[in-house]
């Protein structure tokens, strides 16, 4: 039997983003899909934590703003990973950073559920799941300045020319970001793809919020776990390109007078 889902704290939801209407592809029912919905194995421990760990530590989807000191049940920094896979990364950042709340979106139910198993047999309690789009948790249930750091690692490239309005580094959702990051907060990205980090580049470095924190791309920091994938990719000779761009503490944006 699956188990009932825990009331979630909410704040009053807020229209504005930053003095300003939500950029038109973040608005409801305006954004194209990064993701699509395929039938893929599940096994059947994933199937297991779905059923009776959901309640115990994921989020239902909301259009309102969460309160994250309620949601983690103390005031620390949260940082928000966006397709976290099957969670071995996110897992090995949240108990080495046991100061830090994570909050994981993820839409597949095989990540959900490996993410929920490796939740409770690693014993974390800084961790909780939302699944559901990244771009309406983002603009719904994020509070604007509220998030220490943003992770995006290896998202779906959509190699195809015709697919790449499905990427999820777009100019609307990177302005949409960038309000939800706290002064002082980063966003960090990582692909295997080099046309792909040659886009995120271009976009990061067009929204006037966020400043690259190296000339180009970045060295992989520490902090983020090298996965199986990754290594065996390096191994053939393949790239992989990290972009840290961060808000700054004092901010440098000024809104544009026809906006």
């Amino acid at each position: 039997m699956t188990t009932s889902s825990p009331a979630l704290p909410i704040l009053a939801a807020d229209p504005a983003l930053a003095g300003g209407e939500p950029p038109k592809a973040t608005r409801p029912g305006t954004h194209i899909r990064s993701f699509v919905h395929r039938r893929g194995h599940i096994t059947l421990s994933q199937k297991e934590a779905l059923e009776t760990l959901t309640g115990a530590w994921s989020l239902p989807y909301t259009d309102r703003h969460v309160s994250f000191a309620q949601v983690f049940g103390r005031e620390a920094p949260t940082v928000l990973e966006i397709g976290f896979g099957m969670g071995e990364t996110t897992q090995k950042i949240a108990l080495a950073q046991p100061e830090r709340n994570f909050l994981g979106v993820e839409v597949f139910n095989a990540g959900v559920g490996a993410m929920l198993r490796r939740i409770e047999d690693s014993g974390l309690r800084n961790v909780r799941i939302v699944q559901h789009d990244a771009v309406e948790v983002m603009r719904d249930m994020i509070p604007p300045a509220s998030l220490a750091g943003v992770h995006i690692y290896f998202p779906d490239p959509w190699p195809k020319k015709r697919h790449h309005k499905r990427r999820l580094i777009q100019p609307a959702f990177i302005e949409l970001l960038a309000t939800r990051l706290a002064p002082g907060a980063y966003l960090h990205c990582a692909t295997d793809w080099q046309p792909y980090a040659e886009q995120m580049l271009e976009v990061l470095s067009g929204e006037p919020r966020l400043c690259n924190t190296c000339e180009g791309y970045a060295e992989r920091p520490a902090w983020r776990p090298q996965t199986k994938f990754e290594t065996r990719g390096l191994r053939l000779g393949h790239g992989v390109w990290d972009l840290i761009f961060e808000r700054p503490p004092v901010s440098r944006y000024t809104p544009r007078r026809d906006a």
